[in-house]
């Protein structure tokens, strides 16, 4: 069963990041979203978690990328950049939608 996990805060502030990543099975998809993004900026320990995590589809969404003042040059290899159509692709693609609050 193909789940698709969303993370909306801030890794610097809650442990969603870190307990996302703990369950999500091996091809699972993984959107940072909101403050979540900064999940996986580079030079950062959770930018690095995420860029390790190859067995994940892991994507950041575009509009709140860039509304903290990045853009995907910043981002860890590996790691998608997606917009609000992608967003509503990957949730039709995956059985089961599960968010990480």
């Amino acid at each position: 069963m193909s789940t698709l996990h969303l993370v909306n805060k801030s890794p610097f502030e809650k442990d969603a990041f870190d307990s996302c990543l703990r369950h999500a099975l091996p091809g699972s998809a993984v959107l940072l979203i909101e403050d979540g993004i900064y999940g996986a900026l580079q030079g950062t320990a959770p930018g690095d978690c995420f860029g390790q995590a190859t067995e994940l589809q892991r994507y950041v969404l575009v509009e709140d990328l860039r509304a903290r003042g990045f853009g995907a040059e910043h981002l860890v290899v590996g790691v998608q950049v997606i917009d609000y159509e992608g967003f509503v692709d990957l949730a039709v693609a995956h059985e089961l939608v599960q968010s990480w609050l």
